[in-house]
């Protein structure tokens, strides 16, 4: 089997506040969309792109998965780990951060789908097959600029429509606002659901420990990006300091800096992003490296895609349930009782693009 040709197209959903798919800012983003075809007249479907992007540099990732694709015309796509190599060091050096590594990974998914079609298995199984579904946590509102009156409203709607465990952010103007905040949200959900705290990169350690120890007394199941990415010192002081646990991943552009992440004892939950480790193929890699310290995985963005590789993995623990892209697909994982996602069975993916839809967003 080879690679023959492709298609992209780039597609500006909305952002509507509904209950699960709700993005920080107001702004309608644009995704690229990629369909990757085969001689054997099977189709690998895939995106790339983030919620923040802007047009102007969706249009530069088109670009660059375009280019990539090209490179790959002739290649067989089973030969997914070689495939990405090529993509990531050919370029110039362009890798592993930035436009190049992302639009690979989109690739790579995409892959790993004309796979699982040609040999009629779901991607969760031929990854691994670990098991038919994931947990979920509701992740698609409790933003920063919410009022209290928005967290009391919202953080229950997350609980009725079935979660377990929902994902508060903070680090906002001062701690003592961060825990009224926090506060809101438990007398919302009560005592038996999880609440993640995300704070995306406070400014020094010292600020992320103060928060967290004036949150620890709200039982917050996890502490999320404490302080910069880059500095796994400083992040290691934050974890070996808290009871709660440190997650953290989600920043970092291919396997290596996990490698770091982990040896210098920095997190205690792995969350790599799709997108940026490199996809499917790398994401097994930092999945398997963090088994072997003995440390779960949590996923980041892209829910429709990612049950698949949080499935295949032993260390599972949770995945991050947003519906940003869910409008490209006529049909994707839903949230069940108990806070579960099934996996599709179908094979490969198991989505299809809803191109009528898609058609009316272009």
């Amino acid at each position: 089997m080879k690679i023959t040709t492709f298609q992209t197209q780039l597609v500006h959903l909305p952002n509507e506040r509904g209950l699960l798919g709700e993005i920080p800012g107001r702004v309608d983003p644009t995704f690229v969309t990629l369909r990757v075809r085969t001689d054997e007249g099977i189709e690998g479907i895939s995106y790339a792109g983030y919620a923040g992007y802007t047009a102007g540099m969706a249009r530069a990732l088109q670009a660059t998965v375009e280019a990539l694709l090209e490179q790959a015309i002739g290649r067989d796509p089973f030969e997914t780990d070689a495939i990405g190599a090529q993509l990531r060091t050919a370029n110039g050096g362009a890798s592993p951060a930035g436009l190049v590594t992302r639009a690979s990974s989109a690739i790579d998914v995409a892959l790993w789908d004309i796979k699982g079609k040609a040999v009629g298995l779901p991607c969760w199984k031929l990854m691994g097959g670990n098991s038919n579904r994931v947990r979920a946590y509701g992740s698609g509102h409790l933003w920063r600029h919410y009022s209290l009156a928005e967290l009391a409203e919202w953080a229950p709607r997350l609980v009725d429509a079935g979660f377990r465990a929902v994902k508060l952010r903070c680090g906002g103007e001062s701690v003592a606002n961060d825990v009224e905040r926090m506060r809101v949200v438990r007398e919302a959900v009560g005592p038996d659901v999880e609440i993640k705290v995300d704070v995306n990169q406070l400014p020094t350690v010292h600020d992320a420990l103060r928060l967290a120890r004036a949150l620890e007394r709200y039982e917050l199941s996890w502490f999320e990006d404490p302080t910069h990415f880059q500095d796994f010192a400083g992040q290691a002081r934050i974890a070996d300091a808290l009871d709660t646990p440190v997650c953290s991943g989600e920043y970092h552009y291919g396997l290596a800096p996990f490698r770091q992440l982990l040896e210098s004892r920095s997190v205690d939950i792995v969350m790599p992003d799709l997108f940026r480790v490199g996809g499917f193929t790398q994401f097994l890699k930092v999945a398997h490296l963090a088994e072997a310290f003995n440390l779960p995985v949590a996923s980041h963005l892209a829910t429709e895609l990612f049950v698949h590789a949080m499935a295949a993995i032993p260390n599972g623990l949770t995945t991050e349930h947003v519906a940003w892209t869910n409008s490209l697909f006529k049909e994707v994982p839903r949230i069940e009782p108990g806070g579960w996602l099934a996996i599709p069975d179908g094979p490969g993916l198991g989505l299809e693009f809803d191109d009528e839809r898609i058609a009316k967003m272009a």
